[in-house]
């Protein structure tokens, strides 16, 4: 068990936290959820004790130990991709070096040879004997291949480093598992495996993530961190979610009669436990959501900004032809080739690619930022576009330190102060916050400043690589439900799976061998036996 006691954190005048008390239980899984600041990677580091709080105490049953996923990508160069994984059970790889180095003196004493003995006694109580194969089959789980496991980190690429890193967090089976956005940099097979893995974990374990489909999957509870507080909700995001929109619709409805409310949360409750999740959680949490008091649940003060994208005009019907389309990087690396496809109307496509490069390459080409080698594209004459790109920062570089709404007004044929700040207000821009310089935004506050942007223009056609990038929960949440609703067609790259999931008709995926079209949705894109088949053929016509 571990305990967090009259928490204050403080820095400066800034309040993150003053007075928090939470208990996280053996057996369950904490997701920690707040807007962009709220402090959710402090809260963690309070508890891995890499921060002393301004008053309070994190208290951990006596025995119990944690472990935590390390940040520092470059951390362990020198070690072993192995040895860099049974380094997260520090007691064991600390008793592992001492006794090899004994076996190793050739003027060793008898003392030593005794030492070494209760060395190795400890060793095999602590699962020591177990220890490499132990260590070898997560990093097969996670993809690393048995070759790479004897050499050293600084020969992996950044996401291999991430995935040993995460690794060496679950070795061992930690009594309280803390991880920081686990899912960053994972192959969406691997957050797939990491998921299951986390549903079948026996002990406590506390996550931070912007991965909804992540945190529905292994969440029995929810932790949401707002107003300096932090309070434990029983259910996954999904639950916490829905639950708080109806409590606060019920609380705007003033002259509901008690019992109506509690029917209609009764009602919610039953019905969200009868279709939990398609996690291995579900049995669990339907236990949890039945036994759950229905007073726990809140109406959420959270803000979540208003995304609706409406077209000016219906598409007609030609919509988008590409033909034969190819394009090799400017180092001469061959990104796609061969990609032929014709978009029809209500098509919403999720757009695949194992190399970003080739993502933002295909994304500028549609855009007309960027010339293909080959191959022509073909625009409906109904058609008007809008691109979200994965980096924005020129369209903020060269604003000359304009505030937002003279950035704005620059992509509006509408110049009235009051119809600019309308779409700045929908992205939670209220008040003074408008006339802030716009070259000195966040990446949050850039995002949403290129989702007024589009807004603004009312296209019908949307291009959108990677949209959720630098974006909180409410932000994505109400992009999501934006997409789901929105009339037009859209092209979109993201790894949110649940966007993916549950906005998208139609994937395509492209790669230099060519391409797949496929109208299966995502979960069983990733989980067909077929389109494995055809990524091996294509990835190795690449080759």
């Amino acid at each position: 068990m571990l305990t967090v006691n009259d928490l204050t954190v403080q820095f400066g005048k800034r309040i993150l936290f003053n007075e928090v008390n939470l208990r996280f239980t053996h057996g369950n899984c904490y997701g920690i959820i707040g807007a962009n600041g709220a402090g959710k990677s402090t809260f963690l580091k309070v508890i891995s004790g890499d921060l002393d709080p301004t008053r309070g105490s994190v208290s951990l049953e006596p025995g119990n130990r944690m472990a935590v996923l390390s940040q520092n990508h470059f951390g362990f160069e020198e070690h072993t991709v192995l040895d860099t994984v049974k380094m997260g059970y520090e007691r064991l790889y600390a008793i592992e070096q001492e006794k090899n180095a004994i076996y190793s003196n050739p003027d060793a004493t008898d003392a030593d040879g005794m030492r070494a003995a209760d060395l190795e006694n400890q060793y095999g109580e602590m699962g020591g004997w177990t220890a490499d194969s132990d260590a070898a089959e997560l990093l097969s789980n996670m993809g690393i291949q048995e070759d790479l496991h004897y050499k050293a980190m600084a020969e992996l690429s950044g996401p291999e480093k991430v995935k040993v890193l995460l690794a060496q967090a679950l070795f061992g089976n930690p009594d309280i598992l803390l991880l920081d956005e686990p899912t960053n940099d994972l192959d969406a097979p691997t957050v797939h495996w990491l998921a299951d893995f986390l549903a079948d974990f026996p002990n406590t374990i506390i996550i931070v993530s912007h991965d909804r489909y992540f945190l529905d999957m292994v969440c029995t509870h929810i932790v949401d961190i707002d107003r300096q507080q932090a309070h434990i909700y029983t259910g996954n995001y999904s639950f916490w979610y829905e639950s708080s929109q109806l409590a606060l619709i019920q609380q705007a409805n003033k002259n509901k009669k008690m019992e109506q409310k509690r029917a209609e949360m009764m009602e919610f409750i039953q019905r969200f436990s009868a279709n939990a999740s398609k996690s291995k959680q579900a049995t669990s949490r339907k236990k949890a959501l039945e036994k759950l008091n229905i007073e726990e649940i809140k109406p959420s003060s959270r803000k979540y900004p208003f995304i609706a994208f409406q077209p000016e005009r219906e598409p007609g019907d030609q919509i988008l032809k590409v033909s034969n389309l190819s394009k090799k990087s400017p180092d001469g690396t061959l990104l796609f080739s061969n990609i032929s496809f014709t978009v029809n109307g209500g098509e919403k496509i999720a757009l695949l690619a194992q190399e970003a490069t080739a993502l933002t390459a295909f994304y500028e080409i549609l855009a007309g930022l960027l010339p293909a080698d080959s191959g022509t594209i073909e625009w409906g004459q109904t058609i008007t576009t809008q691109h979200l790109p994965n980096e924005n920062a020129e369209y903020f570089q060269k604003s000359n330190g304009l505030d937002l709404v003279e950035w704005l007004r620059q992509y509006s044929i509408n110049k009235d102060e009051q119809f600019i700040r309308g779409f700045l207000g929908r992205m939670l821009f209220t008040g003074e916050e408008v006339h802030k310089d716009s070259s000195v935004l966040s990446g949050g506050e850039k995002v949403r400043c290129m989702l007024s942007k589009m807004m603004l223009n009312s296209p019908n056609f949307l291009l959108l690589d990677e949209p959720t990038n630098h974006l909180d929960l409410e932000a994505i949440t109400a992009l999501n439900n934006a997409l789901v609703e929105f009339k037009g067609n859209f092209i979109l790259s993201s790894h949110d799976h649940k966007l993916v999931e549950t906005s998208t008709n139609r994937i395509i995926e492209i790669a230099p061998g060519g391409m797949i079209d496929s109208l299966l949705n995502y979960d069983d894109y990733l989980t067909s036996k077929d389109i494995e088949a055809r990524k091996l053929a294509l990835y190795g016509a690449a080759v």
